[in-house]
């Protein structure tokens, strides 16, 4: 499952408006020697980078929030919480917007290296594209990238979060101290959550890609001087490693890559199999020192794979994604315990609009209108209300299909925005209309269409044979792309459509832009529209929400007409533990999840 580094969709929880509160209570125990918990995932670990393009998905940053701390977190209500231990943050000043970051004393990385404001422009510099100077060609039918010399040869931070506010700070943040204080270019309604991401150790990225031989305080002051300096010479090599140095999925030889500043840190990778995290010892800043001295996260994509390792006590925490029969095996298991909270995650189906497939202009001469009638033609044929009736009602009776691709059903501003979007165009399936758009086009059939989606998920599998068998009927032939791999191919243009779901990670009113921007780190598909750049330029300084949602419903009116692609529910979340062996667990509708307050779990007996 991918997520958005600032959210599913904006005004999903609250609206956009962020609820503070103090540190919420827990941690703080002594580790218990010898403990050790085995819990599973879906999706395994391959990135400890979260905040690329490639790195910024769940199976990742779930392990990297158990290793990594921040100046604030969610809880399950969901409200944001400050965390004074890690740093404090305050604003200076509206006009200009300005913020001032402070670290607090003792955060350090694993290697005893101190967490320093070159760590924090590191993740300025990479996250605000403030140095990029290359962009990538890519080649739309094979993904190849065509001008990896120019980009090696230039700076290109591969970030993820590009548009999601630190794009504002255009000048080099100044640095007191163990403070850094960033000023905007214009207002940003979204600024307490802009700068919230994972740090990466400037010491570590300078030592791997610019002088081995740099002491680490050396190295951290390099960092900084050339980001201060925009030395692109120094920054070129930190951003190609910063970018992809990270990749890994098996344990790394050099423990240097895997370093922790939390609780956790990972001890141990092994391919397809699990990630082990081991508690820090060098953690002792903050509150949320866990009990349990080893978690084991292992990796199972199949749901009933991941049932019956908790019924045989492989694992003790579960969250699969869920189907009747997943949610039928579970509540047949004995000393189980299962909550469906729902989460803030939605499943949707997107098309690709530059990889030279029948959705792109370019195969059909540059006609954007061909390419958009055939869009909308084989939108009509998606069976949403079916794969809801068939696949989501037995696990929730009062589901509905989501005609939103920016707010969740029940969300203020929801009814409203479904009935202007436009999205009632695709409420039901229209072969016949299908039909007379692939006419109006010109476009012979049968038309082929690459479908992606997760091989090993039964509930995609379904969903994948309803669509196919449904666009056959209107002349599409709906080639068979599932894939085990599919989250490190999303955006690499081989594929014509996919289903997946965008998991939330905050309530940020802005935080679709990095997906429907033309520039946007999640932007997977090519979508480009200036007037829904134009529209979200102007929600990022909108901060009366009634005005918010009025523009969501403008950029809703271009993403439909555009036939971006279609939403189809809100996941019914399932989370399931073994109460004989662990307690504390709290799932939670933004990610992390389960996760989110693992310094709670505590082992039973």
């Amino acid at each position: 499952m991918r997520i958005r580094r600032f959210g599913a969709a904006g005004a999903a929880i609250a609206a956009g408006a962020l609820v503070l509160a103090g540190c919420a209570p827990g941690g703080g125990s002594e580790i218990e020697e010898g403990t050790a918990l085995s819990v599973a995932w879906n999706q395994a670990f391959y990135a400890y980078n979260g905040n690329t393009a490639d790195g910024n998905a769940t199976a990742n940053n779930n392990i990297i929030y158990m290793m990594s701390d921040s100046f604030a977190y969610y809880d399950d209500t969901p409200a944001l919480v400050q965390n004074p231990d890690f740093g404090s943050y305050e604003k200076l000043s509206d006009d200009p917007l300005t913020i001032k970051y402070t670290l607090a004393d003792g955060v350090k990385w694993s290697d005893g290296t101190a967490v320093s404001t070159a760590d924090l422009l590191l993740s300025w510099a990479a996250n605000s594209g403030a140095f990029n100077n290359v962009e990538p060609e890519v080649d739309p039918e094979t993904g190849e990238v065509l001008n990896q010399d120019e980009i090696d040869a230039g700076v290109f931070f591969d970030s993820a979060a590009i548009g999601g506010g630190l794009d504002l700070v255009t000048e080099v943040p100044e640095v007191d101290g163990n403070s850094i204080t960033m000023t905007y270019s214009e207002p940003f309604v979204d600024w307490e959550l802009a700068f919230n991401l994972q740090l990466i150790p400037a010491h570590v990225t300078y030592q791997q890609s610019v002088d081995d031989a740099a002491s680490d305080a050396d190295a951290a002051a390099a960092v900084a001087t050339a980001i201060e300096e925009g030395d692109t010479e120094v920054l070129g090599p930190l951003s190609a490693f910063w970018s992809h140095g990270y990749d890994m999925v098996s344990m790394p030889s050099d423990p240097d890559l895997v370093l922790s500043y939390g609780p956790y840190v990972i001890t141990d990778l092994v391919q397809d199999e699990f990630v082990t995290l081991t508690a820090n010892e060098g953690y002792t800043w903050g509150e949320h020192k866990p009990v349990i001295e080893e978690i084991t996260v292992r990796f199972i994509g199949d749901p009933l794979a991941a049932v019956q390792a908790l019924e045989n006590g492989e694992v003790s925490i579960i969250a699969p994604q869920s189907t009747a029969d997943i949610l039928t095996a579970l509540e047949g298991l004995d000393d189980v315990t299962v909550d469906t909270t729902s989460d803030a995650t939605y499943e949707h189906v997107d098309l690709t609009v530059n990889n030279g497939g029948p959705f792109d202009p370019a195969t059909y001469g540059g006609d954007a209108e061909k390419a958009q009638l055939v869009r909308q033609a084989f939108l009509k044929t998606i069976p949403r209300a079916e794969i809801i009736e068939k696949l989501i009602k037995p696990l929730n009776p009062e589901a509905v299909l989501d005609d939103s691709q920016t707010i969740f059903p029940g969300a203020p501003g929801y009814d409203d925005m479904i009935a202007e979007n436009g999205s009632a165009e695709y409420a039901e399936v229209d072969i016949e209309g299908a039909k007379a758009l692939l006419a109006e086009a010109g476009v012979t059939t049968p038309v082929e269409v690459n479908f992606m989606y997760a091989l090993s998920n039964p509930r995609r599998v379904n969903e994948y044979q309803l669509i196919a068998e449904s666009a056959a009927q209107a002349g599409f032939t709906v080639i068979d792309a599932g894939n085990d791999d599919w989250g490190s191919k999303l955006g690499d243009g081989s594929y014509d459509a996919v289903v997946f779901g965008w998991q939330s990670t905050s309530t940020a009113v802005t935080s679709s832009q990095a997906t429907f921007y033309s520039t946007g780190g999640n932007n997977l598909n090519g979508y480009a529209n200036e007037e829904v750049d134009a529209l979200y330029d102007q929600l990022a300084v909108e901060y009366d929400p009634e005005a918010q949602i009025d523009l969501l419903i403008e950029i809703e009116k271009i993403l439909w007409a555009d036939a971006y692609g279609v939403t189809v529910f809100q996941f019914p979340g399932v989370t399931a533990y073994d109460n004989t062996v662990v307690d504390g667990v709290v799932p939670a509708p933004l990610a992390p999840m389960f996760f989110w307050n693992f310094w709670e779990w505590e082992l039973v007996g």
